[in-house]
Order: C-alpha cells, then sequence, then structure tokens
C-alpha cells in the first residue's frame, strides 16, 4: 500500500528574523582547578572563523575585527588547514621583518607570508585535554609562548580534525582578570601569574 504524504503548512518569513547560531555555553568564571574543557572553545559547537592562505593580509585583519576574534584558523584551496594567523602575528614585527626580506608593500602581504603555518603549529590531544586543567593549559600556552593552542581529535588511523580552541585572552577573562584590548604574550601571562599569586 503507497503511503499518502501531506504538504506541511507554509506562511512567510515575518520582518526581523534571526537565525540559529552555534553557540557553546563556557562557565563565566572558572579556577585553576577547574577542568580544561570549560575553558576550550569546542569547534564542534562553535563556528570557527576562517581565512584562506593567499588572502591579504589587510583582509585578515578586517575579518578580525569584523567578527570580534584574535585568531582565524587558515584553510588552503582544498579546505584543509594550513596555519593558525593572530592579531598579533599582523600587528607584531612579522609583517616588517617580511618586507625587509622579500621587498614588496605592506598591502601585497598575504597571509601565507605572516601566519605559523601547519608544520610549525603543535596540537594538543582532546584526549589529554579532558584530563587537564585550566593550570596545565595556562602552563602550556606559557612554556609554548603563545596566545592560542589548537585542540585535535585523532581518529584510529591518526588523521587529525582541529576541534578546539584554548586562548590565553578567554582563560584571563574567565579567571576574571581584565586585560588591555592589544597586548603581549609576556604581559599576559604576568597578569595570568600575577592573579595567581593572589589567590
Amino acid at each position: 500500500m503507497k503511503r499518502e504524504y501531506s504538504p506541511l503548512s507554509a506562511s512567510r518569513l515575518k520582518r526581523g528574523s534571526g537565525f540559529a547560531r552555534p553557540s557553546q555555553s563556557l562557565p563565566e568564571r572558572v579556577t585553576l582547578e577547574s577542568s580544561a574543557l570549560d575553558v576550550m572553545t569546542n569547534l564542534r559547537n562553535v563556528g570557527v572563523v576562517t581565512v584562506r592562505a593567499k588572502t591579504q593580509m589587510d583582509r585578515a585583519n578586517a575579518k578580525m575585527i569584523r567578527y570580534g576574534v584574535r585568531t582565524l584558523l587558515v584553510l588552503d584551496e582544498h579546505e584543509k588547514v594550513a596555519g593558525l594567523i593572530t592579531a598579533q602575528d599582523i600587528l607584531g614585527e612579522k609583517p616588517m621583518r617580511f618586507l625587509q626580506e622579500v621587498g614588496g608593500t605592506h598591502s601585497e602581504i598575504q597571509v601565507n607570508d605572516v601566519m605559523t603555518p601547519e608544520s610549525e603549529l603543535e596540537v594538543i590531544k582532546l584526549t589529554d585535554a579532558s584530563r587537564a586543567k585550566v593550570g596545565d593549559v595556562i602552563a602550556t600556552l606559557k612554556a609554548a609562548g603563545r596566545q592560542h593552542a589548537l585542540v585535535v581529535d585523532e581518529d584510529a588511523q591518526g588523521n587529525q580534525t582541529v576541534s578546539g580552541l584554548f586562548s590565553a585572552t578567554q582563560i584571563a577573562r574567565q579567571l576574571g582578570l581584565t586585560l588591555p584590548s592589544y597586548f603581549e604574550v609576556d604581559r599576559t601571562f604576568a597578569e595570568i601569574e600575577k592573579a595567581i599569586a593572589a589567590v
């Protein structure tokens, strides 16, 4: 017997309607003993902002400002991770060093000229992150001298998928610290350590 299907009732979209966005609810406050997952941006729940490796650096900076982020995941032409670019990469010394070595103009600098390429990115396995504390993440970022760390899932064949991100800024915010909008790595960790010492 053939089943009968009925069309669903439809109506016009109301003016001013929003749309659902992926979201993640992290605790407002954490301690050094809180689970590391309490400060990890889970990319399965929150869409990551990406940029192509061949994009002009100034356009990548504008994208960071537009989305209110300080890090972009850099993709190659096959939609694979090519690297990571941060506001520090764009606003720091890297562009000037690149121009001194290669020449050209500031407007010609591309993301792949100043990003950290995937071959130099250190990652944390999700299995390790799930057993770690916030204090462990801070120690990891400090030891690497970086503001961000990528977290990866690994399948049985050893293939990795970037599934999370740790950010010193996010951690500082959740620890209750107030940091200036632009700062250096050393200053961020100095502020975190100062707050830890006061506890």
